[in-house]
């Protein structure tokens, strides 16, 4: 049976399908919390005993074999669910540590009952102690509860809880994170100098957005979510309403309704013309994959332009593909005219060559999908056209990766990186159009109050010419018809989720950017395959 048969008759179940599709910033769960409370009576020890049950259970749906429990405290209401969580471990016969950051004669309200619920069932509470915890977890089915810090922290940690945390990362029991891994930005998904690394994270009441982009998919791991039954009250979730989510989670069959069948009379006239400019010498390889993935999405028409030492290559790799070679810009200004759709940047380069292209592309006055090095060159010497009130309205999209989204917005890869969402929103308000920011949970942005994200992908995909099939995915949807919005949010997922499936079939070391081309194909076609 070949791969696509495989992936054909798999049930492959999306790991977020069970999840809402809003994300929210902690400050707006925190409000929703504040509300159940506050205006609608709701208990909030009871709500704290909820959310530790749901963890335990999480707890034991992951590793049912554990039978040793290492819980860690810190001072808050986050503390609480922790010492919940280990008077219900106590109970159940399982042994069970405590150590806390904090005593816990300086907790107060809910938190203090916790800790009072968890003395009573017998459960040593401790201090900190290195030693001691590299035992523990020496034994086997421990599990470790990290019940630190919570989604308030707004500072880099330090003292004894990175103590703590440096010292449990060191350990190899796995780590269960209640609400989020100690350490992390809910808003941003960084580490606030250093975080937990948990295996399993329990979360509740409202999804955060930083344990689904930048560095929160590593540190969070698997996500479980409760609402802790909040939502099974009207009043409550009318009193939700005026709590907007800060971006929306994309979903790759509900996308797929966005391009309708073909009918029995289509014509490749009817399905677009995709022209892709780049392949400077010795980049051939970027303009042949996003050729390829350009005509698989079903493009009626794909031409290259290119330099004159890749049509070979070209012909015997994608003979359906028009080679065009010419350096008469007039010629490729005539060329250019024809297009429904121009992707530039795939192997594109920034010699005289290449700016010359791009002027072109520019001048063409056609809805433009711009990547790699034609971001570059935006960035530098042809910044006027991002002032240009109707290049600002074709609605052109723009796929950058932290490093070009950095040289755009004049900032760093590293500012960039340490909050993704304001970097995706000021890159948008700086170009106008359709915005990808690229990377660990990519992030699209099509104007400064819209944000999704696209939850697919994994680490395998860290490798060469991902971005020029990425490119060509979005300028065959395009071409086609789509709204630039959603061709660049159907392209995205389908990108990310055929690497998903190639990774669980093979392993994420390897995954070549050609591989995602037949999987995509088949997913477009066959959207019962997720």
């Amino acid at each position: 049976m070949t791969l696509l048969e495989n992936l054909s008759h798999a049930n492959q179940e999306d790991r977020y399908d069970s999840l809402p599709q809003a994300f929210y910033s902690c400050e707006a769960v925190r409000e929703m919390d504040r509300i159940a409370i506050e205006e609608h009576g709701v208990d909030g020890f009871e709500l704290m005993n909820k959310a530790a049950r749901f963890s335990f259970h999480s707890l034991v749906k992951q590793w049912p074999k554990s039978e040793h429990l290492v819980v860690l405290c810190g001072s808050g209401n986050n503390a609480g669910d922790g010492y919940i969580v280990a008077a219900l471990a106590k109970k159940r016969g399982w042994a069970v540590q405590v150590f806390y950051a904090s005593s816990p004669e300086k907790l107060h309200g809910d938190a203090l009952n916790a800790y009072l619920m968890c003395k009573e069932a017998g459960v040593n509470c401790h201090n900190f102690d290195e030693e001691k915890l590299h035992s523990l977890c020496k034994q086997a089915n421990t599990v470790v509860l990290d019940a630190l810090l919570g989604t308030g922290l707004n500072t880099d940690v330090k003292g004894v809880y990175a103590e703590i945390i440096q010292a449990v990362n060191k350990q190899t029991s796995p780590i269960l994170a209640v609400d989020i891994p100690s350490g992390l930005s809910a808003n941003t998904g960084q580490a606030q100098g250093i975080s937990i690394r948990a295996d399993l994270t329990a979360t509740f009441i409202g999804l955060k957005l930083g344990l689904f982009t930048g560095s929160g998919r590593h540190y969070a791991g698997q996500i479980a979510f409760s609402d802790l039954g909040l939502n099974a009250n009207k009043n409550i979730i009318k009193a939700f309403n005026h709590i907007k989510p800060i971006a929306t989670r994309l979903d790759l069959k509900k996308l797929l309704n966005y391009l309708a069948p073909r009918t029995r009379d289509t014509h490749k006239g009817q399905c677009g013309h995709v022209i892709i400019i780049g392949g400077e010498l010795g980049f051939g390889g970027a303009i042949n994959l996003a050729a390829k993935a350009t005509a698989r999405m079903g493009a009626g028409l794909t031409t290259v332009i290119t330099k004159s030492a890749h049509r070979t290559a070209l012909m015997s790799s994608i003979p359906e593909a028009m080679i065009f070679t010419s350096q008469n810009m007039q010629d490729i200004e005539q060329q250019l005219a024809k297009a429904d759709v121009i992707v530039i940047g795939p192997g594109l380069g920034q010699s005289v060559w290449s700016e010359k292209m791009l002027s072109a592309a520019l001048n063409s006055e056609k809805r433009l999908v711009i990547d790699a090095d034609a971001l570059n060159l935006l960035s530098g010497k042809f910044a006027y056209a991002l002032e240009n009130k109707d290049f600002r309205t074709k609605g052109h999209i723009f796929t950058p990766h932290p490093g070009e989204a950095a040289r755009l917005i004049n900032s760093t890869t590293q500012d960039v990186q340490s909050d993704r969402i304001s970097a995706a929103k000021t890159l948008q308000k700086k170009c106008s159009g359709n915005i990808l920011l690229k990377g660990s949970g990519s992030l699209i942005c099509s104007d400064t109050s819209s944000l999704s994200l696209c939850p697919y992908g994994n680490p395998g995909m860290a490798s060469g010419g991902m971005g020029d099939t990425l490119s060509g995915f979005i300028g065959g949807l395009l071409a086609q018809g789509l709204p630039p919005s959603c061709a660049l949010q159907l392209a995205t997922c389908l990108h990310a989720r055929a690497a998903d499936l190639l990774s669980q079939q093979y392993g994420e070391r390897g995954l070549l950017a050609s591989d995602l081309i037949p999987i995509a194909r088949l997913l477009l076609n066959q959207g019962q395959i997720m």
